[in-house]
């Protein structure tokens, strides 16, 4: 049962990054494409905003379809992780801990969840498991 719990959390967590990736970098999902993406990143400053949108962009999207098949899933965490703590430098640190007052809670749970399964492994239901 271990197995189909750590495929569950892989896939929910997985497939959300790869749409926040393909929000930042072709608009879909109501995202805002990479020059939406890279104009707001100026704005908090991340400079050059096109390359910091394209990089943060093809992290979330490599990072979350690794993750999602239980291929590389270190690689796929180190990739998460990066974008999460980014996220936590530039806009939710500042703002204290809670989710309701815009703060980091929720990208540290993120962190805790795929370091948890770097360190546990992807599970028996992943890609990592078949080419052992």
């Amino acid at each position: 049962m271990m197995a189909l719990g750590i495929l569950v959390i892989r896939i929910v967590v997985g497939l959300l990054f790869v749409g926040h990736g393909a929000q930042k970098l072709f608009g879909w999902f109501g995202g805002h494409g990479i020059k939406g993406t890279a104009g707001w990143m100026e704005s908090i400053g991340m400079k050059p905003g096109v390359a910091m949108a394209v990089l943060g962009g093809l992290m979330e999207l490599i990072g979350g379809v690794l993750l999602a098949a239980g291929l590389f899933t270190p690689v796929a965490a180190v990739l998460i992780v990066l974008t999460m703590l980014g996220a936590i430098a530039k806009v939710h640190g500042k703002n204290g801990i809670w989710a309701t007052a815009n703060g980091y809670e929720y990208p540290l749970v993120l962190i805790a969840v795929v370091i948890g399964i770097a360190l546990t492994g992807a599970g028996d239901y992943s890609l990592d498991a078949l080419i052992k």
